[in-house]
Protein backbone atom coordinates (compact mmCIF):
# COMPACT_ATOMS: atom_id res chain seq x y z
CA UNK A 1 0.00 0.00 0.00
CA UNK A 2 1.38 3.34 -1.30
CA UNK A 3 1.58 6.18 1.54
CA UNK A 4 -0.68 8.58 1.75
CA UNK A 5 0.25 12.43 1.02
CA UNK A 6 0.17 13.04 4.86
CA UNK A 7 2.76 10.47 5.15
CA UNK A 8 4.94 11.35 2.67
CA UNK A 9 5.37 15.01 3.96
CA UNK A 10 6.25 13.91 7.33
CA UNK A 11 2.83 13.78 9.35
CA UNK A 12 1.79 16.23 11.79
CA UNK A 13 4.71 18.16 12.34
CA UNK A 14 5.28 19.52 9.05
CA UNK A 15 1.08 19.97 8.18
CA UNK A 16 1.29 21.94 11.57
CA UNK A 17 3.99 24.13 9.76
CA UNK A 18 1.89 24.66 6.72
CA UNK A 19 -1.18 25.46 8.51
CA UNK A 20 0.85 28.01 10.65
CA UNK A 21 2.71 29.94 7.72
CA UNK A 22 -1.11 29.76 5.99
CA UNK A 23 -2.42 31.62 9.57
CA UNK A 24 0.10 34.16 9.60
CA UNK A 25 -1.04 34.66 6.31
CA UNK A 26 -4.79 34.65 6.82
CA UNK A 27 -3.92 36.95 10.09
CA UNK A 28 -2.03 39.57 7.73
CA UNK A 29 -5.22 39.74 5.08
CA UNK A 30 -8.52 41.48 5.07
CA UNK A 31 -9.96 37.81 6.51
CA UNK A 32 -7.89 39.07 9.56
CA UNK A 33 -11.21 40.21 10.96
CA UNK A 34 -12.91 36.33 11.47
CA UNK A 35 -9.85 35.78 14.29
CA UNK A 36 -10.44 38.65 16.43
CA UNK A 37 -10.57 37.10 20.37
CA UNK A 38 -10.09 33.98 18.63
CA UNK A 39 -7.24 31.37 20.08
CA UNK A 40 -5.24 30.91 17.27
CA UNK A 41 -2.88 28.50 18.69
CA UNK A 42 -6.08 26.57 19.34
CA UNK A 43 -7.56 27.12 15.78
CA UNK A 44 -3.81 25.80 14.52
CA UNK A 45 -4.58 22.39 16.35
CA UNK A 46 -8.03 21.89 14.84
CA UNK A 47 -7.20 23.09 11.40
CA UNK A 48 -3.76 20.94 11.67
CA UNK A 49 -6.33 18.14 12.19
CA UNK A 50 -8.82 19.13 9.32
CA UNK A 51 -5.94 19.23 6.32
CA UNK A 52 -4.31 16.16 7.74
CA UNK A 53 -7.71 14.49 7.24
CA UNK A 54 -7.84 15.68 3.77
CA UNK A 55 -4.13 14.53 2.85
CA UNK A 56 -5.02 11.13 4.60
CA UNK A 57 -4.05 11.19 8.21
CA UNK A 58 -5.62 10.08 11.31
CA UNK A 59 -8.45 12.47 11.60
CA UNK A 60 -12.08 13.45 10.20
CA UNK A 61 -14.52 15.82 10.00
CA UNK A 62 -18.16 15.47 8.95
CA UNK A 63 -19.68 18.63 7.23
CA UNK A 64 -21.99 19.31 10.34
CA UNK A 65 -19.09 19.12 12.32
CA UNK A 66 -17.72 22.09 9.90
CA UNK A 67 -21.28 24.05 9.81
CA UNK A 68 -21.24 23.97 13.04
CA UNK A 69 -17.86 25.30 13.89
CA UNK A 70 -18.39 28.06 11.22
CA UNK A 71 -22.11 29.26 11.53
CA UNK A 72 -21.40 31.90 13.96
CA UNK A 73 -18.37 33.94 11.53
CA UNK A 74 -20.54 34.96 8.64
CA UNK A 75 -18.07 33.73 5.82
CA UNK A 76 -18.78 35.03 2.74
CA UNK A 77 -18.09 32.85 -0.93
CA UNK A 78 -14.98 36.17 -1.25
CA UNK A 79 -13.84 34.95 2.02
CA UNK A 80 -13.50 31.24 1.02
CA UNK A 81 -11.81 32.34 -1.92
CA UNK A 82 -9.21 34.28 -0.63
CA UNK A 83 -8.67 31.91 2.02
CA UNK A 84 -7.83 28.96 -0.68
CA UNK A 85 -5.53 31.41 -2.67
CA UNK A 86 -3.87 32.01 0.18
CA UNK A 87 -3.68 27.89 1.02
CA UNK A 88 -2.47 27.40 -2.65
CA UNK A 89 0.27 29.68 -1.90
CA UNK A 90 0.88 28.52 1.32
CA UNK A 91 1.24 25.21 0.13
CA UNK A 92 3.30 26.00 -3.28
CA UNK A 93 6.14 27.19 -0.65
CA UNK A 94 6.11 24.03 0.90
CA UNK A 95 7.03 22.63 -2.22
CA UNK A 96 3.81 20.73 -2.74
CA UNK A 97 3.72 18.91 -6.12
CA UNK A 98 1.25 20.34 -8.03
CA UNK A 99 -0.95 17.34 -8.64
CA UNK A 100 -1.29 17.52 -4.70
CA UNK A 101 -2.29 21.16 -4.55
CA UNK A 102 -4.89 20.13 -6.91
CA UNK A 103 -5.74 17.65 -4.28
CA UNK A 104 -5.87 19.69 -1.08
CA UNK A 105 -7.90 22.43 -2.61
CA UNK A 106 -10.36 20.33 -4.60
CA UNK A 107 -11.35 18.55 -1.06
CA UNK A 108 -11.43 22.10 0.52
CA UNK A 109 -13.51 23.16 -2.64
CA UNK A 110 -15.70 20.19 -1.76
CA UNK A 111 -16.35 21.51 1.72
CA UNK A 112 -17.04 25.34 0.73
CA UNK A 113 -20.81 24.54 1.33
CA UNK A 114 -20.89 23.58 4.62
CA UNK A 115 -18.72 26.88 5.44
CA UNK A 116 -20.64 29.25 3.86
CA UNK A 117 -23.80 28.20 3.40
CA UNK A 118 -23.96 27.97 7.68
CA UNK A 119 -22.57 31.29 7.83
CA UNK A 120 -25.28 32.48 5.32
CA UNK A 121 -27.79 32.16 7.96
CA UNK A 122 -26.35 34.61 9.92
CA UNK A 123 -26.20 37.22 7.21
CA UNK A 124 -29.84 36.78 6.69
Amino acid sequence: MAPSMFQRLGGFAKVRKIVSELYDRLLDSELERHFQGVDVRRLIDHQTKFIASIMGGPASFSDEHLQRAHKHLGISPADFRLMAELLVETLEDFDLDPAEIQFVMREVALRQQAVIASSATVEA
